[in-house]
């Protein structure tokens, strides 16, 4: 009897795991922008949980969506940059920049997009506009971390709050 109870425990503790597995507590997509001073630019990352991403993108296109082993890389590509470009949004000293698509990977259980914008000197004002997957969760939320010169600042954005200023 104790055999049986014992195998039903262990299938037990196998479904919790593998369901719990599936899905995350936390929806949260992080960004890093880091200066450049030799090459004048901010490098931007921004790292987000890839089964939301890809959920997400599901919502958007009638493409098969597989960022992790996908043989169209370059539609890909183009899905990750145009969603990322379309909830991302960056200000320096009050001007609007365009953000350059350098590409994305696989990073543990998340996808890292990467961009760039050029001609960054001495900023003392960084505007940033994210609703990245907002439209996928209202729990979702944004960590942002920004490091000028040296400094770096952080800010959190909970859903639906969508705007982070950076001063330096």
């Amino acid at each position: 009897m104790s055999s049986f109870f014992s195998k039903w425990i262990f299938v037990f503790i196998i479904l919790v795991l593998l369901i719990g597995a599936k899905k995350h507590p936390i929806y949260v997509s992080v960004i890093e922008i880091d200066q450049n001073l030799v090459e004048n630019t901010l490098e931007i990352s921004c790292k987000i949980f890839t089964n939301d991403f890809e959920t997400t993108l599901r919502k958007t296109t009638s493409l098969k969506v597989d960022l992790l082993s996908s043989t169209d890389k370059i539609s890909m590509n183009n899905l990750v940059k145009n969603y990322l470009l379309n909830h991302l949004k960056i200000e320096v000293d009050g001007k609007k920049k365009s953000l350059h698509f350098i590409g994305y990977e696989q990073s543990e259980e998340s996808i890292e997009s990467y961009f760039q914008i050029e001609g960054i000197r001495a900023p003392k004002k960084i505007d940033i506009q994210d609703d990245i997957l907002y439209d996928y969760n209202s729990a979702q939320m944004s960590i942002i971390h920004v490091k000028i010169n040296g400094k770096r600042k952080s800010s959190k954005l909970n859903n639906p709050e969508n705007n982070a200023v950076f001063e330096f």
